[in-house]
Protein backbone atom coordinates (compact mmCIF):
# COMPACT_ATOMS: atom_id res chain seq x y z
CA UNK A 1 0.00 0.00 0.00
CA UNK A 2 1.40 3.38 -0.98
CA UNK A 3 1.58 6.34 1.34
CA UNK A 4 -1.36 8.71 1.39
CA UNK A 5 -2.00 12.08 2.94
CA UNK A 6 -4.04 12.72 6.07
CA UNK A 7 -7.62 13.81 5.34
CA UNK A 8 -7.30 16.69 7.84
CA UNK A 9 -4.38 18.82 8.92
CA UNK A 10 -2.72 18.68 12.31
CA UNK A 11 -4.02 22.13 13.26
CA UNK A 12 -7.63 21.62 12.15
CA UNK A 13 -8.94 20.98 15.67
CA UNK A 14 -11.73 23.49 15.16
CA UNK A 15 -13.45 21.28 12.57
CA UNK A 16 -15.21 19.45 15.38
CA UNK A 17 -15.78 21.70 18.35
CA UNK A 18 -17.09 18.81 20.48
CA UNK A 19 -14.01 16.65 19.89
CA UNK A 20 -11.74 19.65 20.39
CA UNK A 21 -13.29 20.53 23.76
CA UNK A 22 -13.37 16.92 24.95
CA UNK A 23 -9.72 16.46 23.96
CA UNK A 24 -8.64 19.69 25.64
CA UNK A 25 -10.25 18.83 28.99
CA UNK A 26 -10.21 14.99 28.89
CA UNK A 27 -7.61 13.81 26.37
CA UNK A 28 -7.66 10.35 27.93
CA UNK A 29 -11.25 9.83 26.69
CA UNK A 30 -10.39 10.77 23.11
CA UNK A 31 -7.31 8.56 23.26
CA UNK A 32 -9.28 5.60 24.62
CA UNK A 33 -11.85 5.92 21.84
CA UNK A 34 -9.14 6.07 19.19
CA UNK A 35 -7.37 2.98 20.53
CA UNK A 36 -10.54 0.90 20.54
CA UNK A 37 -11.12 1.63 16.85
CA UNK A 38 -7.47 1.32 15.78
CA UNK A 39 -7.26 -2.07 17.54
CA UNK A 40 -10.49 -3.23 15.83
CA UNK A 41 -12.23 -3.64 19.18
CA UNK A 42 -9.50 -5.89 20.64
CA UNK A 43 -8.58 -3.33 23.29
CA UNK A 44 -10.74 -1.58 25.83
CA UNK A 45 -11.49 2.12 25.54
CA UNK A 46 -11.76 2.33 29.33
CA UNK A 47 -8.50 0.48 30.03
CA UNK A 48 -6.50 2.59 27.58
CA UNK A 49 -8.13 5.75 28.94
CA UNK A 50 -7.03 4.81 32.47
CA UNK A 51 -3.48 3.96 31.38
CA UNK A 52 -3.25 7.28 29.56
CA UNK A 53 -4.56 9.16 32.62
CA UNK A 54 -1.96 7.49 34.86
CA UNK A 55 0.80 8.38 32.42
CA UNK A 56 -0.47 11.98 32.38
CA UNK A 57 0.37 12.17 36.08
CA UNK A 58 4.06 11.82 35.19
CA UNK A 59 3.80 13.64 31.82
CA UNK A 60 4.65 10.53 29.78
CA UNK A 61 1.32 9.97 28.03
CA UNK A 62 2.76 11.09 24.71
CA UNK A 63 5.02 8.02 24.66
CA UNK A 64 1.95 5.77 24.75
CA UNK A 65 -0.16 7.82 22.35
CA UNK A 66 2.56 8.05 19.70
CA UNK A 67 2.53 4.24 19.39
CA UNK A 68 -1.14 4.38 18.42
CA UNK A 69 -0.48 7.12 15.89
CA UNK A 70 2.04 4.77 14.29
CA UNK A 71 -0.56 1.94 14.27
CA UNK A 72 -3.13 4.25 12.67
CA UNK A 73 -0.65 5.38 10.03
CA UNK A 74 0.29 1.77 9.25
CA UNK A 75 -3.35 0.75 9.02
CA UNK A 76 -4.15 3.39 6.40
CA UNK A 77 -0.73 3.97 4.81
CA UNK A 78 -0.47 7.56 6.02
CA UNK A 79 2.60 9.76 5.81
CA UNK A 80 4.44 10.65 9.06
CA UNK A 81 3.49 14.32 8.82
CA UNK A 82 4.54 16.94 9.77
CA UNK A 83 7.28 14.93 11.53
CA UNK A 84 7.66 11.58 13.30
CA UNK A 85 4.86 10.30 15.52
CA UNK A 86 6.48 10.85 18.92
CA UNK A 87 7.53 14.38 18.03
CA UNK A 88 3.96 15.23 16.97
CA UNK A 89 2.51 13.88 20.23
CA UNK A 90 5.20 15.46 22.39
CA UNK A 91 4.81 18.92 20.83
CA UNK A 92 1.06 19.05 20.26
CA UNK A 93 -0.79 16.17 21.94
CA UNK A 94 -4.34 17.62 21.73
CA UNK A 95 -3.98 18.48 18.03
CA UNK A 96 -2.57 15.02 17.27
CA UNK A 97 -5.48 13.30 19.04
CA UNK A 98 -8.04 15.49 17.25
CA UNK A 99 -6.39 14.76 13.89
CA UNK A 100 -6.41 11.01 14.54
CA UNK A 101 -10.05 11.12 15.65
CA UNK A 102 -11.00 13.08 12.51
CA UNK A 103 -9.02 10.68 10.29
CA UNK A 104 -10.89 7.67 11.63
CA UNK A 105 -14.18 9.48 11.25
CA UNK A 106 -13.40 10.44 7.65
CA UNK A 107 -12.77 6.77 6.92
CA UNK A 108 -16.19 5.76 8.25
CA UNK A 109 -15.12 4.66 11.74
CA UNK A 110 -16.44 7.14 14.29
CA UNK A 111 -14.45 6.68 17.54
CA UNK A 112 -17.24 8.44 19.46
CA UNK A 113 -19.47 5.44 18.75
CA UNK A 114 -16.84 2.83 19.61
CA UNK A 115 -15.78 -0.04 17.42
CA UNK A 116 -18.78 -1.24 15.48
CA UNK A 117 -17.01 -3.89 13.41
CA UNK A 118 -18.16 -5.39 10.19
CA UNK A 119 -21.82 -6.21 9.65
CA UNK A 120 -22.59 -9.76 10.62
CA UNK A 121 -25.10 -12.16 9.16
CA UNK A 122 -28.27 -12.93 11.06
CA UNK A 123 -28.12 -16.10 13.14
CA UNK A 124 -29.19 -19.19 11.24
CA UNK A 125 -32.58 -20.56 12.20
CA UNK A 126 -32.73 -24.08 13.56
CA UNK A 127 -35.14 -26.31 11.70
CA UNK A 128 -37.00 -29.01 13.55
CA UNK A 129 -37.60 -32.35 11.88
CA UNK A 130 -40.76 -34.30 12.64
Amino acid sequence: MGSTNWSVGLCSCGDSLGTCCLTWFFPCVTFGRITEVVDDGHSSCTANCCIYALLMAVQCQWLYSCTYRKKLRSKFGLEPEPCNDCCVHFCCEPCALCQEHAELKSRGQDPSKGFTGRPTAAPAQAFMNK
